[in-house]
């Protein structure tokens, strides 16, 4: 079962949220080999709620996770705190949206919770956390004292750190996942669909449940994938998110150039039954 560990539903923060561009990006994900995504849309990106409402009333119920054709989604969160630094969560959809919903006071920046804080109220939840990227340029997570490194259950081996330095992310985000005796697995960060499969997590049995999937990553049973042109899958996939942007910025309609084919919309593709 391949799985990536970080993943979003939409281009950027301050976009809005398409269900056309969610549809696209799931069915990529499915397309590039893997089997279940944890999504780990940022705290503060526009209509978070409204994406994961998406994925809950249009999704199959299985276990904790969310069925597209075939694809397991595991709800789950990107959250900034004060040091500098992302923190992962991963559990039950109504979880991630209660704490969602108890950190908008700390969404815009300045106003970041402190990593012990943010630690506290995760633990009233069934959620794993994990260390996002810990050793990315501006990200403070190693130095954070003993007692609440401690309090992560697994760290995150990042496709665009691997992109950018193989070498050196494996051999600290290895070092520091020694050091704490917390597990390393894979996530891709991807925004766009191009940066799926750089880099995946392959585990020997399936699982639908947060409890199973802790099971299995605490008990070590999977082996980390990096593709072998992941640094070329990770700069076009840049590449093609600062162009979708621009295409925005400049009054386009990105999804709409993406998807097109033919000349014509996905609307009128739709109709005429050339889209799925």
């Amino acid at each position: 079962m391949y799985v990536d560990f970080h993943t979003h539903g939409k281009l950027a923060k301050y976009l809005p949220f398409s269900t056309e561009y969610t549809d696209w990006l799931l069915n990529e994900a499915k397309c590039a080999g893997l089997d279940a995504i944890c999504l780990t849309e940022h705290f503060n990106t526009q209509q978070f709620e409204l994406l994961y409402r998406y994925i809950a009333t249009q999704g199959t119920c299985q276990g904790d996770a969310y069925v597209f054709d075939g694809l397991k989604i595991f709800p789950g969160m990107e959250t900034d705190i004060a040091e500098g630094g992302h923190v992962l969560s991963i559990g039950p959809m109504e979880a991630i949206l209660e704490l969602n919903h108890r950190l908008e006071p700390y969404k815009a920046k300045g106003a970041f919770l402190p990593a012990e804080e943010l630690m506290e109220l995760f633990a009233e939840y069934p959620v794993l956390v994990g260390a996002g990227h810990p050793f990315r340029e501006e990200g403070h997570i190693p130095e954070l004292p003993p007692k609440v490194l401690k309090r992560f259950d697994f760290l995150d081996m990042n496709g665009k750190d691997i992109a950018l330095d193989r070498q050196r992310t494996e051999k600290l985000t290895y070092a520091l996942g020694e050091r704490l005796h917390r597990p390393v697995v894979a996530g891709s960060d991807t925004h766009q669909a191009v940066q799926y499969g750089c880099i995946r997590t392959r585990f020997e049995k399936e699982f639908d449940t947060i409890s199973e999937l802790r099971q299995e990553m605490e008990a070590g049973r999977y082996t980390i994938c990096v593709h072998p042109e992941a640094a070329f899958k990770v700069k076009t996939a840049g590449l093609l998110k600062r162009s979708l942007k621009e295409i925005h910025a400049l009054g386009g309609d990105y999804v709409s150039v993406l998807l097109r084919q033919n000349g014509e919309s996905p609307a009128v593709l739709k109709a005429k039954g050339q889209m799925e």
